[in-house]
């Protein structure tokens, strides 16, 4: 197959087009991630895992927000930085470069869940990819 030089000008222009908007995508996700304030026995947490925890890592929320887990009943890790402490269970927290910009206090179910992330997202500049 052969393109003449329009095409392959065009070609090279929907490309550098393309590289640019996954750039941009990547960068504003970048740092980004969502972390799950728990604590054991707590029941919204155990729906939370049963209803969204397998599907989470698969969703585009997930791959621009990975999850990461954390005990409420533990100290707090050094590299995030909270507005306030979390006291309830479960707490969703959006932290960019480990500082907090939303949270969700609470889980009371899936389609809630996903409608208050994509919020979280949205009013954060958070980008979904494949969203």
């Amino acid at each position: 197959m052969s393109f003449n030089r329009g095409t392959l000008s065009m070609i090279r222009k929907i490309s550098a087009l393309l590289f640019l908007w996954v750039a941009s995508a990547t960068f504003s996700t970048a740092g980004t991630e969502l972390v799950m304030v728990e604590e054991p026995g707590c029941v919204y947490c155990m729906r939370w895992n049963t209803e969204v925890g397998p599907i989470y890592p698969k969703t585009p929320e997930g791959q621009a927000a990975p999850l990461r887990r954390i005990d409420l009943t533990e100290s707090l890790p050094a590299d995030l930085s909270f507005r306030s402490r979390p006291v309830f269970t479960p707490t969703f927290v959006l932290m960019r470069d480990g500082q907090e910009v939303s949270r969700i206090e609470g889980y009371m179910g899936d389609n809630l869940f996903w409608g208050m992330l994509g919020m979280m997202f949205e009013q954060n500049s958070v980008h979904r990819s494949g969203g």
